[in-house]
């Protein structure tokens, strides 16, 4: 680990509450096994990892603030579902407080809520980090991901955002648009390589 990943680190664990910093430190290692797995730039996923929770060390209501004050524009879905504010904030953050220079590990953490499609391998690796990490409450579905994820990302990609479409619907919750064309594009992905993954899903 890097001199400015240590410093980053202590900063965090003094700004972030106890399980929120348990969390963050949870997906920045579990980012650093599926970069090793993948042959992916170790320290990139380990820097991505540590920060992308980064702005989640206040309230959603004060990290819409901050985006309004910071001139961060937010999208209609953003405004009407706070809990995904923090990845622009931390987009931010990352380079304004912390001095991430690198657009790539910028970008991962900009979409590890959410996903997109075509992401780059390193954005995969924190958007499964994030849902995987060992310290995450065990949710129905999530065994499979963890297995799927050291063996084909594309594979847990799709069922991961799968779950997560699913589980926001039947919690009578909004769905980001993004997150669901995120799971379509996966999952035709992984049907064009003969691998499983369920029926397409649609904005309803």
């Amino acid at each position: 680990m890097t001199e400015q990943l240590r410093e980053i680190k202590k900063l965090l664990s003094r700004r972030l509450k106890k399980d929120r910093y348990e969390h963050t430190i949870g997906v920045m290692y579990t980012a650093a096994a599926l970069a090793m797995n993948y042959r992916e730039e170790i320290q990139a996923a380990l820097t991505a990892g540590l920060l992308h929770d980064c702005g989640k060390y206040c309230s959603a209501e004060e990290q819409i603030q901050l985006c309004r004050k910071k001139k961060i524009a937010l999208s209609d879905a953003e405004e009407q579902m706070p809990a995904l504010v923090h990845a622009k904030l931390g987009v931010y953050l990352a380079e304004h407080e912390y001095g991430i220079t690198d657009q790539s590990v910028l970008d991962a953490i900009r979409w590890h809520t959410t996903g997109r499609p075509d992401m780059t391998l390193l954005e995969k690796i924190i958007y499964i980090a994030d849902y995987i990490e060992p310290n995450r409450k065990l949710i129905p579905g999530l065994p499979e991901v963890r297995k799927l994820a050291f063996q084909s990302i594309d594979d847990a990609i799709c069922l991961c955002s799968k779950n997560t479409v699913e589980y926001l619907r039947e919690a009578g919750k909004p769905v980001d648009p993004m997150s669901i064309e995120t799971y379509n594009f996966y999952n035709v992905r992984v049907k064009k390589s003969e691998t499983t993954c369920a029926c397409t899903l649609v904005v309803e």
